[in-house]
Formats: structure tokens, sequence, C-alpha cells
């Protein structure tokens, strides 16, 4: 009953249900095993002797998601408020270690007050050597966390280390220092869902991948997840039967791109007609739209995607773009996660806004993670991919396996009308010899066969048979390693 059946009912009248509650919703039935549950804190000071709770604010152990194994901890907002003491994180430590031996993710589901203040810096080294233990962790692994109540102080830090993080929302939010710490330093008024609730940390800040309406939603979401997902860095990820043609013919794509350079279309549109079933779990949703990243399956395998979306900002690179599509690449290079990239892409955003905030080592980042995974890749361009971009999108000069192209797509320094410009700028007096100058670009560059004559594209194919083509390569790659320098580690540009 963890903090009484009072607390379990204020618990249920916020609409969030219990620890164990959790578990139950998240793992097959039955399959929970738990451990620590008679734990109890040793603190003495401030009347904490008499206010001893068995298992202290954690529920730790292992159970399976249909059929493989998961190590997680849930933490109890009815004891002392989840707060963390020493012994608590100990149960915590305990578990992350044994999924590191044994291979297996580890899911926590975090519903914390933070550090236990009657404990004082003993909670502290209790956090951590939690995040310690994320580190080691961190791409042996995967680790997942879920956002279900507050998340505030140290405790933010343990989800920030994790590889995916989702909230609940209206009752969870995460933030260094809590609306009062922020009123008293910089005068500024804020709630505490404005200043870390699902919708910031979604569309703003990035923090989290994922927001859902409730908790049963948000772990069944991770159930849905975790299937895509290997156990850890050593094994692939898992094999699902699927019903769905690998040869199937989509003619609907033969008209996604339109006519006019200048609209846009949904790349999602392409996403689902290459995935199995049309099944697609999309991460970072409401972050960056101009660019899309997520998971689907081909013939029944995990396949990391990353596309532009020209409906956003025409799906140019920026800041956001290039960080959210970069920390996603690392992600499948390292679980070995085959990645399918789709570029339509008219270069990077320009401003001062982008200059300013250092939009050359953000893109650095996408080009580095590329540059660096050796997982198999293939790369579609629909459209455009103009300039710098162009490289930066998995081409084959960063180590992309198979280079496809329909014959929309356009591959150049920059668009026909910025380059006519240049090159014939003693004609910009007359329109008409621009406008044919203009032309005549379009007719040399915006197709695919300059760069298919060089190899960089290696093959320009119909937009209908993409899913055939794509499934066809990458069941080439299966066998695909490589070989790469001894280092202690990368200084990525971060």
């Amino acid at each position: 009953m963890g903090g009484g059946q009072k607390r379990v009912d204020a618990q249920h009248a916020k609409g969030k249900l219990t620890a164990r509650e959790r578990l139950v919703v998240l793992l097959d039935e039955g399959s929970f095993e738990e451990y620590d549950m008679y734990v109890t804190h040793r603190a003495t000071d401030f009347g904490m002797d008499a206010q001893k709770v068995a298992g202290d604010g954690v529920v730790t152990g292992w159970g399976t998601i249909n059929g493989r194994l998961v190590y997680v901890f849930s933490q109890d907002f009815t004891v002392l408020g989840g707060s963390l003491s020493e012994t608590h994180a100990q149960k915590i430590c305990k578990i992350m270690d044994m999924a590191v031996r044994n291979g297996a993710p580890v899911i926590g589901l975090n519903d914390s007050g933070g550090a236990r203040i009657q404990e004082g810096v003993a909670s502290l080294a209790g956090y951590a050597d939690v995040f310690k233990r994320n580190v080691d962790a961190s791409g042996v692994i995967p680790q997942i966390s879920v956002i279900m109540g507050p998340c505030a102080g140290g405790a933010v830090y343990s989800p920030a280390m994790t590889d995916f993080i989702f909230m609940v929302r209206d009752s969870s939010y995460m933030f260094v220092t809590g609306p009062d710490v922020v009123k008293t330093v910089t005068n500024e008024i804020v709630t505490a869902e404005e200043l870390g609730g699902a919708a910031t940390h979604t569309q703003r800040s990035s923090v989290a991948d994922g927001a859902f309406e409730n908790d049963i939603e948000a772990l069944e979401e991770v159930r849905r997840l975790f299937d895509f997902l290997p156990l850890n860095n050593r094994e692939k990820p898992p094999v699902r039967p699927f019903y769905d043609d690998p040869e199937r013919i989509e003619l609907r794509l033969d008209t996604l791109v339109p006519e006019s350079a200048n609209k846009p279309y949904d790349m999602k549109e392409l996403i689902l007609a290459v995935a199995d079933e049309g099944d697609f779990f999309e991460l970072q949703a409401a972050f960056a739209r101009n660019i899309i990243t997520g998971f689907l399956r081909i013939e029944g395998r995990t396949v990391g995607v990353v596309a532009n979306q020209p409906m956003v900002l025409a799906g140019c690179l920026d800041i956001d773009s290039s960080r959210k599509a970069a920390r996603f690449v690392r992600f499948c290079n390292a679980f070995d996660i085959p990645i399918m990239t789709l570029v339509d892409v008219p270069g990077f955003l320009p401003g001062t806004a982008q200059e300013y905030g250092g939009v050359i080592k953000h893109g650095a980042k996408l080009l580095f993670a590329y540059s660096q995974a050796t997982v198999p890749m293939v790369t579609l361009i629909t459209r455009k991919a103009y300039g710098g971009a162009y490289d930066v999108m998995a081409s084959k000069h960063i180590g992309a396996d198979i280079n496809y192209a329909w014959p929309t797509a356009e591959i150049a320094v920059m668009g026909a009308k910025g380059a006519a410009e240049i090159l014939y700028r003693s004609e910009l007096g007359d329109p008409e010899r621009l406008a044919a100058r203009t032309r005549e670009y379009e007719q040399r560059f915006a197709n695919p066969f300059i760069a298919a004559e060089r190899g960089f594209i290696d093959e320009v194919i119909m937009p209908h048979s993409s899913r055939k083509r794509i499934a066809r390569a990458f069941a080439a790659l299966r066998g695909k390693s490589v070989e790469t320098r001894w280092k202690k580690h990368d200084t990525i540009p971060l």
C-alpha cells in the first residue's frame, strides 16, 4: 500500500496511477519479479526513525514486455513524496547493475519530489551514483525514462542522460529550479506547467521525446517503442512477423511531388508507404518539425528514419533539426539499427538568429553523426538536395551505402534562380535573358542524372517502386561490417 490508503486515494484523485499499478500496465501479466521489497531507510534525524515504510519509496525488479526481459524501477509518490534517499538510490543502482550485466534495457518511471532533505548529502551521493550508472550504461543498453509526476533539481539529470524521455500532460513536469526559486532569483513569475510541463519540453526545449494524455497511454506507447529496440548493443533488434508484401507497388507516390518546386507535400506519406503495415513510431514529433525522426519496420526489421519535412520551413536544416536528427542517428548507430534517410532539403536556414545560435556547430553535429555511423544506410532523394545540406543528409560521400533518387530530384549547389543571378551577374538588368539562363540551368542541374553519371546516385528509381527497392537495399546490407581505427573516443562538436 505504500504510504497508505489516504495517500493512494490522493494519487488517484490527481488522475495518476500508483507505482505498482503502473508496472501492471507496463509489463506482461504476471511477469514482474520484485527485489528489495523490505528495504527501509536508515536516517534518524528530524524524526525520520518514526517514518519507515517498506520499499522506501521505489518499487524495483524485472519483468517482460511481449516476452522480452526488461529491468524497471517505479517511484512511489505516496511514500515521502517519492523522495530519493540513500537506500532508494541503492535499490535503483542495483537493478541498473543487473541490467548491464544481463544485457537488458532499463525503464524508469519517475514520480518524485527530489532529494530527501532530511538525509542531506547522503541523498545527493545517491543521485550521483545513479548518474554514473546512466553514463556507464549509455550505448550498452537502451534506457527509457517516463516522467509521471514532478521531477526537479538533481532528479532531472538522470532522465536527461537516458535515450528516451516521455511525459504525461498536465501531471508531469521537469525543471532544475522550481517556480519559487525562479521568482526569488530573477523576479520572473511562471507556473510549474509553463516552466517545465510537457508542452514546454516537447515543443521548445526538446528535452522530452513525446507527451501522452495519461499514465496508461504513456505506458502502452513505451511498450510499443520497446518492441522496436534491441535488448543491448550486442544483439540485433527483434524481427517481427509481417503481413505486408515487400514488393508492394505504391502508385500514389508517383504524384506525391507537386509540379511546382515551391509547393510543399507531406513526407510522412512516403514514410507510411514504405513501412510495413504503415506502422511508424515518431519521436519528438512536436519539436523541429522540419525534420522527422522515428522507427518503422521493413520486412519485420527495425529501421530508423530521418526525413526532411517540406511542409515546415520548406524542409530546411536549422539548429534544432540538426540536433534532433544527430541525436537520433547516434542512437541508431549505437544499437545497430539501420538508417533510412529521405531527402528534400533546399539548404540551411539563413538568418542572424541561426548564425548567432551556432548553426555551424549544430549542423556539424549531424554531419559528424552520419559520417561516424557504420550501420547500413539507405538514402532516397525525392526533390531538392542543395549545397552543403546535400552532403550532410547521408550522401554517398560521408558513408551512405545505397543512394537512390526519384526522377524529380534536383541535386545542385543551389536553386536555379540564385545560380543564374551569380553566373550571369552582368545580365541582371534583362529579366528575359535571366529567365532563359535560369531555365538553362534548370535543364542542366534540376535532375538526378549528373550525380548519377558520377556514381554519387546508385540508381534513379520510380517513386511507386520505393518500398521494394529500399527493402531490397536493406536486405543486401544485412551483413555489412566496418573496421574503425582505435580511439579512446571522438570529439564530436558539442
